[in-house]
């Protein structure tokens, strides 16, 4: 009696049903919200692009994969040969194809889908730039200098070419395992006692045979092609070596394989292997003399011995190649002699220059923006501020700016609830700013904007910040209050509740009103919160994926992005009447790692920070040809995301604005003072002063010497060994009118040595203004090279460094500076081609060592020739090493500080107020070691060490009482401490100095 089949009850469909709709949900969380988030920023088009491009390719793969394995498969059984098992061997092989018989119909599908399956989702599937931007290349209108193609072959379609090729030979390959594996179970192949195959397994093996030589054929060849980018020991790409050996090589290798497909497909009509057999030997011996044995004789022989005139063409093509991939053709070279000698008013014609040093360190002053500025234990600001410009009243400010975001780990545990997290606490407020090239009384810095609400120089704009670095994950922000706001806007003592709140008014996410959003974004945050909350409102967005980098990756693939986006206040219609907003800039790369003959670079290494961390997203591994293509903006209000075209002539962006028409907007709709926030990225540069540090030498014999290579220092102000960051200031360089927002850094000698000797300086013009909507700066980009004389002996930053350290006026302050639970810190060590020299320039901070810790400017050093100037001001210093007048004009005689705006107060500390005491008097005269001037001798008790020891108590309990009067707001108190604390100094350097004589 045959039982009857099983039929699933009520609970078993429910439970199945159940299980369907939570996959289909768990889905749609992740791929219908993405939907609702591109169509929000009006990206939707390349969401859908690069989903449709990677699942046809995914499909094209997977069929073909799965068609020709199973056909393999089928065709092998299908010519299978029925006969009684005569032996040992036959009788098992019968075994296993009566236990695989039953699962034989399954099996030639499910075995060839799973391999077409893993295939084309990890090999093809990935692949769908590649073949988008080879279906839209773009001529470069430059061709290689070997085969004469347009660098757009090597750029977009040879990669879809070798891809195409490995992808064949996979399915060849796997459908000829397959087959062999079904004519052996079958016994249409036998290895039991002599190799025994029949006709159609014979035939069958030797059409995959010729298909895998045609395919291995057509890559020698492509591979000839690819010589042209390979990297090499001394320079990248075809070599002579490749030239006359391995290119010809692979094209002879080409045809042999095309001969023995022949070979094979010819033995189909006879009952012998030999032909092919012979045709596979003669491929193996081919391949190993002539594709391996006759480059290493080539090189061996020909080229080693004569390398230096052997490899001058080829040299020459990669100097050329590297150029103009990294947009170095233009490059002005001047050679510069720089003055030793400090002689008084030297800085009078450098005015511009000086004005503009900076003395803000961006990567040390965050603490202290927190101490003045966070307002609420609920804000902060990020590690590492940045430096831009404004205009304000007709002037150009250089500025350190930072963004007040929003930061939930300030929160005490009892607030950290949903609500709090995702409904209250949904924003930052505000921007902060100072002068770079001052500060204010007792070392602040001089705001100029700042407090909340904001108030300051900057005007009217929007303040809330709810796209960030430091955003948090998502908000739910908007829709219909009812007049009861509850989006904590900012702290307000006059309001009864004691804050201001808001409601979002933007569009700046996903709408979740419906029952359906909210279900889906509930399970993607795993938050039920979302589904049940009163908080979520008629009109409710949900904002995510906040981080301005994060959502242009989303929307730009294509780019490598700078991850570090900084902050401009703008005015994006340049309408007065309208309020200007907050964004956040980034930098966009194109990049790609088959130029020919361009030297090779790891992006992420050479680009990376100070302290070693990666600043990139999306970087290759490696890249030989890289553009700034691209400048995206994103609103910190309602997160918009603007895609600026750049580099207009850029033939990569071409192609990809081929690919998602419209994404990109021309840089014709940029407002002018968006425009003038624009600047050289940092990462670019850095890729390009690495590129200079060699590719300086244009002459073939002396690159291949290498004997004057060059290379960027590290930065003395760590202790880690990272190359010292370029740095942004305004200007002046020896061949121009007038000074600009630049980009600048400096060169010591190349090769395995420690000898820290300035040899070159280069800095590129970042200023992007031109006061006309949509149109840039036409000197912007322009990169200017010194080239000191190779028998110069001006110092490097490292030999200042120690100069600094090493002197012993300098190093009794510090040290004076450091006691007491103090802790000096030197900034950034900025060098500028002033006064036919270089000047070099580093602030000096002084922080508590413990409990609350923020980094004040104390001192200044200044170096020029072989003169140190060590004082409270710029101005000062500069006068000891220029002979008691530099003639310059510096930042804190140009702009008048205010402390007082540092706490949100109109009291100000008057200038000059508390500033410690300069060592005065005349600058001494050049000598072999540096000097600085002595301070100014104190009387004392007649007891050195007791002097002293009173001074240092002094100095203490002055640094307490500032500290204890600028908490309390009063500025008259702050200001009186601050004198205190200079003649405690001078008392205890002249106590020093005493006992350092009587030593």
């Amino acid at each position: 009696m045959q039982a009857a089949p099983y039929r699933p009850g009520p609970l078993a469909w429910t439970v199945i049903i159940l299980a369907v709709a939570a996959l289909a949900i768990g889905f749609l969380s992740r791929t219908w919200t993405e939907v609702l988030w591109f169509s929000q920023l009006g990206f939707a088009r390349v969401l859908w692009t690069q989903w449709i491009a990677a699942g046809a390719l995914f499909v094209v793969g997977f069929l073909l994969m799965l068609g020709a394995v199973s056909g393999a498969m089928r065709s092998a059984y299908r010519a299978r040969e029925i006969d009684l098992p005569r032996d040992e061997a036959a009788r098992n092989l019968e075994a296993y194809r009566t236990a695989v018989e039953p699962l034989r119909r399954p099996l030639m599908w499910v075995v060839p889908a799973v391999l077409a399956l893993f295939a084309s989702a990890w090999e093809l599937a990935p692949r769908w730039q590649e073949v988008l931007l080879a279906v839209s290349s773009q001529s470069f209108g430059v061709s290689d200098p070997e085969f004469g193609h347009d660098v757009s072959f090597y750029v977009f379609i040879l990669p879809v070419l070798t891809t195409a090729v490995a992808y064949l030979s996979r399915i060849v390959l796997f459908s000829a395992i397959a087959s062999v594996a079904v004519h052996y179970l079958y016994g249409g192949i036998s290895v039991a006692r002599s190799p025994h195959f029949t006709r159609p397994a014979r035939i069958h093996l030797a059409v995959f045979l010729a298909l895998y030589s045609l395919l291995r054929g057509a890559g020698y060849w492509l591979s000839r092609y690819e010589a042209l980018y390979a990297s090499g020991t001394k320079f990248d790409g075809a070599g002579y070596t490749a030239v006359h050996a391995s290119i010809p090589a692979d094209a002879i290798l080409a045809a042999i394989s095309a001969v023995i497909a022949v070979m094979f497909l010819l033995s189909v009509r006879s009952s012998s292997w030999r032909l092919p057999v012979t045709g596979v030997v003669v491929m193996v011996v081919s391949a190993l003399l002539i594709g391996t044995g006759y480059p290493l004789v080539i090189q061996r022989f020909v080229v080693d011995p004569n390398a230096q005139r052997q490899e001058a063409e080829y040299i020459d093509r990669n100097i050329q190649a590297t150029l103009a991939a990294y947009g170095l053709e233009g490059i002005e070279v001047t050679p510069y002699d720089a003055a030793t000698t400090a002689q008084a008013g030297q800085l009078k014609e450098d005015a511009e220059s000086t004005t503009s040093i900076r003395l803000l360190d961006p990567n040390l002053v965050s603490p202290t923006f927190r101490q003045l500025q966070q307002n609420k234990q609920y804000y902060s600001f990020a590690g590492s501020l940045n430096v831009d410009r404004y205009e304000i009243d007709g002037a150009s400010r250089d500025t350190v700016i930072a963004v007040r975001e929003l930061n939930l780990d300030g929160l005490d545990a009892g607030q950290r609830t949903w609500i709090n997290e995702h409904t209250v606490y949904t924003h930052g407020y505000g921007v902060v700013t100072a002068y770079g090239n001052t500060v204010a009384s007792g070392g602040y810095p001089s705001f100029w904007e700042g407090g909340i609400p904001s108030t300051g120089d900057l005007g009217e704009y929007e303040p809330r910040i709810y796209f960030g670095q430091a955003s948090p994950s998502y908000s739910i922000v908007g829709g219909d209050d009812g007049g009861n706001p509850r989006e904590l806007d900012y702290p307000d003592d006059a309001s009864a509740s004691g804050q201001v709140n808001t409601t979002f008014a933007g569009n700046g996410g996903p709408d979740v009103s419906n029952p359906w959003n909210r279900l889906l974004y509930a399970v993607r945050f795993q938050e039920m919160n979302i589904l049940f909350s009163t908080e979520v409102r008629d009109g409710s967005q949900i904002l995510y994926d906040r981080d301005p980098a994060e959502r242009v990756r989303k929307v730009a693939p294509w780019l490598t992005l700078d991850g570090n986006p900084y902050p401009a206040v703008v005015d994006h219609d340049d309408d007065p009447a309208t309020p200007k907003r907050v964004v956040w800039v980034l930098d966009g790369y194109t990049t790609t790692n088959s130029y020919p003959y361009s030297q090779h670079e790891s992006l992420e290494t050479v680009m990376a920070s100070a302290d070693g961390q990666p600043y990139l997203l999306g970087a290759p591994a490696e890249s030989n040809y890289v553009r700034n293509s691209v400048k995206a903006v994103v609103d910190a209000y309602d997160g918009s995301v603007t895609l600026y075209e750049w580099d207009e002539t850029d033939p990569v962006l071409s192609a990809w604005e081929a690919v998602f028409p419209g994404s990109v907007t021309p840089m014709s709709e940029m407002s002018a003072d968006l425009m003038s926030h624009m600047r050289y990225p940092e990462d670019l540069f850095k890729v390009q002063r690495t590129i200079m540090a060699s590719y300086h030498v244009t002459d073939a014999d002396e690159f291949y010497s290498g004997g004057d290579f060059w290379k960027v220092p590290d930065d003395p102000t760590t202790s880690h060994e990272d190359t010292q960051d370029p740095y942004y200031l305004t200007l002046q360089m020896p061949d121009q009118d007038s000074a600009s927002f630049s980009l600048s850094s400096v060169y010591i000698i190349g090769g395995n040595t420690d000898r820290n000797v300035l040899t070159g300086f280069i800095a590129v013009d970042s200023e992007t203004s031109s006061g006309q909507s949509g149109v840039r700066n036409p000197d912007y980009g322009r990169i200017r090279l010194l080239e000191l004389p190779r028998s110069s002996n001006v110092a490097g930053p490292g030999q200042v460094q120690n100069n600094f350290d090493s002197n012993a006026a300098v190093s009794q302050v510090l040290n004076l500076l450091s006691q007491q639970g103090s802790e000096v810190i030197k900034g950034n060590l900025l060098t500028l081609p002033v006064g036919g020299g270089l000047l070099y320039v580093q602030p000096v901070y002084v922080q508590s060592s413990s409990d609350t810790k923020y980094p004040l400017l104390r001192k200044v050093l200044v170096y020029f020739g072989n003169q140190v100037g060590f004082a409270d001001t710029l101005s000062e210093a500069l006068d000891q090493v220029f002979g008691g007048d530099s003639g310059a004009t510096t930042g804190e005689e140009a702009v008048d500080g205010d402390a007082g705006a540092a706490n949100g107060t109109s009291e100000a500390v008057e200038e000059g107020d508390g500033a410690s005491a300069a060592p005065t008097g005349e600058a001494t005269a050049p000598a072999p070691a540096p000097s600085v001037t002595a301070a100014p001798a104190v009387p004392g008790s007649g007891n050195p060490q007791a002097d002293l020891s009173t001074a240092l108590a002094d100095a203490q309990a002055a640094m307490a009482d500032a500290d204890t009067a600028l908490t309390a707001g009063d500025w008259a108190a702050y200001g009186e401490a601050q004198k205190r604390l200079n003649e405690a100094i001078n008392r205890a350097v002249a106590a020093q100095e005493q006992i350092n004589n009587q030593g």
